[in-house]
């Protein structure tokens, strides 16, 4: 596999649905942060099953990625 910018190996940042993701759930951790609407709502545990769903998903993204991104 050949990570030289322009070979069909690669492909553009914006179409990395790991970025994708990344950028969500950061932007949801920081409103929620900031609004502390979620969190008075739900219990402890649930929320912590929050967090570990951002891991999840992040790590099923890297795994299921095949491609290198331009630069």
């Amino acid at each position: 596999m050949s990570t030289d910018i322009g070979t069909p190996d690669c492909k553009c940042w914006w179409r990395s649905r790991t970025l994708w993701f990344n950028t969500l759930m950061g932007a949801l951790t920081a409103l929620e942060a900031n609004v502390a609407l979620v969190q008075p709502l739900v219990p402890g545990n649930v929320y912590s099953y929050f967090v570990l769903v951002l891991v999840i998903g992040n790590s099923v993204l890297r795994i299921v990625t095949t491609q290198a991104l331009t630069k």
